[in-house]
């Protein structure tokens, strides 16, 4: 997963209402699942949303997720009259597309994707808020404040992502709750010829991964944008070449090629992945997506918390997939009632996360899917991270920002210069 293309992640590593139509209390009654929907339906009169001119709304979504929103979308048409209409689209170019799409008015209604686009569409101004009045209270805080920007949010959350620590039970039987714990513990698994590695990540061969190393970084109090007033990201305040940075950039050096060999810059994704399966090594800092495989293989295996490497939080990122309503919608209110009454319910949320096996956004949805340890485990991880940024002006963090990681731990240059080298990088990109 290449965080800096999706989360996605998912790996990497997500709809909006146009015009931001509040809805009535009444229609609260035609949602799937919960109490509202076995009220009388004689209790308040409902809008006619066929009257508004909409017989079809339409959705563009992957093929991974086209399948698990067709009951939803029979349910709304059985209710309304209105179909749903779901346009499969390659994910790798639907951002791109819906954003030179919807001015034209030959966009969709509706897309699915991650909140990291989010930024991006509202500059475009192809996108618009949803109004989720109480129902923002069902879904965890962390997903709705991923899907938040300049004060408003822009999408109803179904899943959350995040990675963890998965620890071979064999090889060490306790968690570690610091990484100095899991560095020593990996060590004594290598010298007592259980392991050939202490420890493993996958490190990009050209940009390292700050994605999978940004809990260690947060721990040690180094964050990458402030916050504005309103809790969203300023990138006026660009925090990462700070002192805390340049002490964890150190660290990566004293852990990297050259020091105590626990992040190596020789080994990518795949390799790590295929070192543990192959039982090499006690840890693999890594997402969900890979632990499928893991139980194929029948290792037994724990999913931790993410070790501290300072005297705060390990918070890793989150990515928050949701769907998203256009800005230039020609079915507004029929749309909007789709989103805030049917994508919210728990027959919705179940269903993307039996597509999916992400831990849902819908707390009464994670709450059954949380009887699988693993998603539990995962889901209880996620909730004490922090979105992803989604400001635009994140694309000019990436690059310099694991290029500069992946340097020191290959042992090359000075941590202190190079890191304040790479936050002026940083600065001058985004004041350009």
């Amino acid at each position: 997963m290449k965080v800096q293309n999706t989360l996605t992640t998912g790996t990497s590593r997500r709809v909006f209402t146009a015009g931001a139509i509040s809805v009535v209390a009444a229609l609260a009654l035609s949602a799937c699942g919960g109490a509202a929907a076995t009220a009388p339906a004689t209790a308040t009169a409902k809008p006619d949303l066929k009257a508004s001119g909409a017989s079809t709304i339409t959705m563009w979504v992957d093929a991974e997720r086209s399948p698990a929103l067709k009951d939803i979308t029979a349910k709304f048409q059985a209710d309304t009259g209105i179909e749903v209409k779901l346009v499969v689209k390659d994910f790798a170019a639907v951002r791109d597309d819906f954003i030179t799409q919807v001015p034209t008015g030959k966009g969709p209604d509706l897309i699915v994707g991650p909140h990291d686009w989010v930024g991006k569409f509202v500059q475009n101004g192809v996108i618009a808020p949803v109004e989720l009045g109480d129902k923002a209270a069902d879904f965890q805080d962390s997903s709705i404040k991923a899907m938040t920007f300049n004060g408003s949010v822009y999408g109803v959350p179904y899943a959350i992502e995040n990675i963890a620590l998965l620890r071979n039970t064999d090889m060490v039987p306790a968690a570690a709750k610091t990484f100095d714990e899991v560095i020593s513990n990996g060590k004594q698994a290598v010298a007592d010829g259980k392991a050939a590695f202490p420890f493993l990540v996958g490190m990009d061969p050209k940009q390292g991964d700050p994605y999978h190393l940004y809990p260690l970084q947060a721990s040690m109090g180094s964050q990458v944008f402030g916050k504005a007033a309103d809790g969203g990201y300023d990138p006026k305040q660009l925090l990462i070449g700070d002192a805390a940075g340049v002490e964890f950039a150190k660290k990566l050096a004293a852990w990297g090629d050259a020091g105590e060999k626990i992040i190596n810059s020789n080994i990518t994704g795949d390799i790590a992945k295929e070192k543990f399966l192959a039982g090499e090594s006690p840890y693999f800092l890594t997402g969900p997506w890979n632990v499928p495989d893991v139980q194929k293989k029948g290792i037994k295996f724990a999913v931790d918390a993410l070790p501290t490497a300072g005297d705060k939080p390990a918070q890793p990122f989150i990515g928050v997939n949701g769907f998203f309503i256009s800005s230039k919608s020609a079915n507004a209110l029929a749309t909007n009632e789709f989103v805030a009454n049917y994508l919210t319910s728990e027959a919705a949320q179940d269903s993307m996360y039996k597509a999916g096996g992400r831990p849902p956004a819908l707390k009464a949805s994670f709450e059954k899917a949380a009887s699988d340890p693993v998603v539990e485990a995962f889901g209880k991880i996620g909730a004490t991270g922090v979105p992803m940024p989604a400001i635009p002006e994140m694309s000019a963090v990436w690059a310099d920002w694991g290029a500069t990681e992946l340097a020191l731990i290959k042992g090359q240059g000075d941590p202190a210069a190079d890191w304040a080298k790479m936050a002026e990088s940083i600065k001058t990109k985004i004041a350009g």
